[in-house]
């Protein structure tokens, strides 16, 4: 449970601060298909427990996006981030048994990816997925400034129009005058 927490939170900050910076709305939109597709998916077949599956789809939202990134799994073992999901998928099978859960959080992960990115861009197709206007009003884009958390320092430098910058100093000696 806790790696799993571990993941959600490290993908998640990795979405947020990456395609989906200064754009809460899209990535709540994210979230919430994810989970209505989790949801239903779960009342059809039984599923009573859905942090495995919204879990495996944002990492597998992440590792699509990030497909030649290289990260790190347990014992220094590095490998390109698109095959993450499906190292975990078999890590979990041999760990657990089953698998059913992770499956379903890729194959749900996958129809979030290739209806927003894949099928517009690739193929040309027409966008089936676009972020309701409700979620900007509730959530509107971050538009220009400084990004993170606090406001950016104030200059030290005083505009007085002088030559010594606003202090008594005087002008000192000039090097290559006379």
């Amino acid at each position: 449970y806790l790696i799993l927490l571990y993941f959600l939170y490290s993908y998640s900050t990795r979405l947020e601060t990456g395609l989906f910076d200064g754009k809460p709305a899209d990535y709540l939109f994210l979230l919430v298909f994810n989970w209505l597709c989790l949801v239903l998916i779960g009342f059809i077949i039984g599923l009573p427990l859905l942090m495995d599956p919204m879990v495996m789809s944002v990492l597998y939202i992440w590792c699509q996006l990030n497909r030649d990134q290289i990260v790190s799994f347990w014992f220094g073992t590095q490998f390109k981030a698109m095959y993450l999901p499906w190292v975990l998928l078999a890590f979990n099978m041999i760990i657990r048994g089953g698998g059913v859960q992770d499956i379903i959080g890729i194959i749900v992960g996958h129809l979030y990816f290739f209806l927003m990115f894949k099928y517009p861009q690739d193929f040309g197709g027409r966008r089936f997925l676009s972020t309701p206007e409700i979620f900007y009003k509730w959530f509107p884009n971050r538009r220009g400034g400084v990004a993170g958390f606090g406001m950016a320092p104030e200059s030290r430098r005083r505009d007085d129009g002088g030559a010594g910058g606003g202090r008594p100093w005087g002008r000192g000696q000039q090097l290559g005058g006379n």
